[in-house]
């Protein structure tokens, strides 16, 4: 692989976007790379506006169960069928807008790194202080620099390292990047991730069902991440599920089951939850934040264990019953822009 730029293209994704697909896609257009969107059924006109900036669309059959996984599959797809010189892919989702330069800063870590499969950089949320839900999502992207196990849906990816292991699964509803991660070190690929802003983010998150929804296909992933490669040599997502298990089914069923013969003392049980709240509270003020976006990210965790149980269960559920997922939304579309 080289660094011409000339070689990167762009695989955008997205269903009912309005105005954050807006955003998104004038941020890549008329760089110099190729740009394709992926359309997941859409009501409203993100196709026809997609067209009007010369961007390739792809429109996936509606027939056929929609994940991330299958849109940025086919957009991959299409890019090197139309341009068979591209070596290098951005991925971006549709809420999301590249920061200007990090296309040449990623491009540059992919050539200089000859072992390194997917590179990203921080990944911010546009609006951090429209809400605290919105907060906690930026809180959550703040990940290490260097050599990690995974990326987000935003990230650059080698050709020829995503072709070596088949892509994205298509069949699952969340969790696909992580997934995609494991196949990919498990032959040797390094998953990088540098010190560049990447992209801005519109979670759009207000309402406390939005976060309840969004961990609880967390909690699905996990349990999903488990099943498929648990038994691997990273043990994908084992801790995850057996974190959540732990404090939002074992605790809370020890504490009922006791109840009776300790004569409710054992709901003094529930004081470890203010432990595990105090110990992430600790964390995040000795990694920099203040006192309220360290205690709302601690509550959020420990609350967020029992939605993420939720979907764990629903999973399996789904497992026992042989149905297919169903995607798990935590946000409406955004009005279109005049």
């Amino acid at each position: 692989m080289n660094g011409r730029a000339e070689r990167l293209g762009v695989v955008a994704i997205g269903r009912n976007e309005g105005e954050r697909l807006h955003r998104c896609l004038t941020s890549v257009v008329g760089r110099g790379h190729p740009v394709v969107y992926v359309d997941s059924g859409s009501s409203d006109s993100s196709r026809e506006y997609a067209r009007s900036l010369g961007v390739h669309v792809v429109e996936l059959d509606t027939e056929v169960p929609f994940t991330a996984a299958r849109a940025r599959n086919a957009g991959f797809d299409c890019l090197v069928r139309e341009h068979p010189d591209v070596d290098a892919v951005q991925f971006l989702d549709g809420d999301c807008e590249v920061v200007e330069g990090w296309l040449d800063r990623g491009l540059q870590a992919l050539v200089i790194e000859p072992t390194t499969a997917v590179v990203s950089g921080r990944r911010r949320e546009r609006y951090p202080h429209a809400s605290v839900y919105n907060l906690l999502v930026d809180m959550e992207w703040d990940t290490p620099i260097g050599q990690v196990d995974a990326c987000h849906g935003d990230a650059m990816m080698r050709r020829h390292a995503f072709e070596s292991v088949g892509g994205f699964n298509p069949s699952l509803i969340a969790g696909e990047e992580p997934e995609l991660c494991v196949r990919l070190r498990t032959q040797g690929w390094a998953i990088l991730r540098i010190d560049a802003e990447m992209t801005l983010h519109d979670a759009a998150m207000t309402r406390f069902g939005q976060f309840w929804k969004r961990s609880q296909r967390a909690g699905h992933a996990f349990a999903e991440g488990a099943w498929i490669h648990g038994a691997g040599p990273y043990r994908h997502c084992v801790r995850s599920v057996l974190s959540t298990g732990v404090w939002a089914l074992a605790l809370p069923g020890t504490i009922l089951a006791f109840a009776p013969v300790t004569r409710g003392a054992s709901v003094l049980g529930g004081g470890l939850y203010a432990l595990l709240g105090w110990r992430i509270f600790s964390r995040k003020r000795r990694a920099g934040y203040d006192r309220f976006p360290a205690a709302a990210y601690a509550a959020a965790v420990v609350v967020a264990k029992f939605a993420e149980a939720q979907g764990m269960l629903g999973f399996v559920v789904q497992r026992l019953l042989g149905r297919r997922s169903t995607l798990i939304e935590y946000k409406g579309p955004t009005p279109q822009a005049s």
